[in-house]
């Protein structure tokens, strides 16, 4: 695998970059010498405030729009990366959808909305980058530790992220030969606005208790592992699904 340089540094695609886990994502694979471009679904000021804090910090980043359902957008945001930066090496696809209510209760048009972002999305961007990363380069898809812990209300989010899982591990093994690895990061409970959003404090002093180390995650966390995964040192993790949640299972 090539070293970063500032002539020809290795570029990065973070789906959901513009906030939580895929701007810290962004930022830090930026910090590391990645040329980033950040995937956003609609908020453009949140995208170009991304790319700013990358900028401000002497990293190089660029913004474009995408549903990473629709296969011309994803193509598209692919094809921003060859332009702006010759190539694609490493892709973080943290966009997603979460709905949580009982299996009993869920509105079906709200399933099928989770299951067209969580994994039509995955698989769409997952196609273009099993067909454009380089050789040496990292695919990271997201799941969750929820799958494991089968927490009620859970059922239709963790099904698609079931799904994230399967698709992750099948094409681990079938770009053999190709020198890219692929693998699934899953969060467990993580201080991003998605997850804090709508629970009280006795329920977040709940989830922060859960893990051994007894706090909950933050995106710092998480995009550590991702940088890990992207860089040489993490090039021999192929086709493995990282249960980063302090613990927790």
């Amino acid at each position: 695998m090539s070293q970063l340089n500032s002539d020809h540094p290795r570029v990065a695609i973070v789906t959901g970059g513009s906030r939580g886990i895929g701007r810290q994502a962004a930022s830090r694979l930026a910090a590391a010498g990645f040329a980033v471009v950040i995937g956003y679904a609609g908020n453009r000021d949140l995208a170009e405030a991304a790319v700013k804090e990358v900028t401000a910090a002497g990293g190089r980043a660029v913004a474009a729009q995408a549903d990473v359902a629709d296969e011309q957008a994803v193509a598209a945001l692919f094809g921003t990366a060859e332009s702006a930066y010759g190539g694609v090496d490493v892709v973080v696809h943290t966009a997603g959808r979460m709905s949580l209510s009982p299996i009993a209760d869920l509105d079906l048009a709200e399933l099928d909305a989770l299951h067209r972002t969580n994994i039509r999305g995955t698989f769409v961007v997952a196609q273009q980058a099993a067909r454009k990363v380089r050789p040496g380069g990292a695919i990271i898809t997201f799941s969750t530790s929820q799958v494991g812990l089968a927490t009620p209300n859970y059922g239709a989010y963790n099904a698609s992220k079931g799904a994230v899982e399967a698709i992750t591990l099948v094409l681990a093994r079938e770009l053999r030969g190709r020198d890219v690895t692929v693998n699934a990061v899953a969060p467990g409970p993580t201080a991003t606005d998605l997850f804090l959003d709508g629970k009280d404090e006795e329920t977040i002093a709940r989830l922060a208790g859960l893990p051994p180390l007894e706090r909950l995650g933050t995106p710092e966390d998480i995009a550590e592992v991702v940088a890990f995964l992207a860089s040489p040192a993490g090039h021999w993790i192929n086709g493995q699904v990282i249960r980063a949640n302090g613990g927790i299972i």
